[in-house]
């Protein structure tokens, strides 16, 4: 299968490292060598604590987040990693906004500097909501290395299609 659709937009040097990287084996070593395990954030209320803190330092005139969950509907393999959503409701004369973050069911077994940079981009979402030059300024605000980040998040999408879970505490032995 062609994974570079994953990488078009990155200049063509890169592009080439990346097709060196996608060899049988490589990628599988690149992430055991710079990841060597998943992160601990398995629960709701852990992923939750896990974002809040990113949204108290970083974005403090956001109201609070009102649920961060993993998402069994959102796929690794379609291209749909998160959502972010801000439904607002009227109640009598006031508007209340919830702030809601829902991640792909899959990077429960992933390395926590993969799962940041996805938890980075939706919560810049939530003072930009376009994919634009103040949106990728913020996110690097909240994490200098997001760039790099980005990429071992689209690489780790080609490793999870390719069916290498090592990340997965259920299936570690004992």
């Amino acid at each position: 299968m062609n994974y570079l659709p994953y990488f078009q937009h990155y200049p063509a040097a890169l592009q080439s490292q990346i097709k060196t990287l996608l060899e049988p084996d490589k990628l599988a070593a690149y992430f055991k060598g710079k990841y060597p395990q998943g992160h601990q954030l398995q629960s709701t209320q852990a992923l939750y604590d896990y974002c809040h803190s990113y949204k108290n330092k970083y974005l403090k005139n956001v109201p609070r987040l009102h649920k961060v969950s993993y998402a069994k509907g959102r796929d690794l393999m379609t291209g749909t990693l998160g959502h972010h959503s801000q439904t607002r409701k009227q109640h009598g004369g006031k508007v209340k906004t919830r702030y809601e973050i829902a991640l792909s069911q899959q990077l429960k077994y992933a390395p926590e500097a993969v799962l940041r940079a996805l938890v980075v981009h939706e919560l810049a979402h939530f003072k930009e909501l376009d994919h634009n030059k103040a949106f990728y300024q913020l996110c690097c605000h909240m994490e200098p290395e997001y760039h790099q980040l980005e990429l071992d998040l689209r690489l780790f999408i080609v490793l999870n299609k390719l069916g290498v879970s090592f990340y997965d505490n259920s299936a570690q032995p004992d």
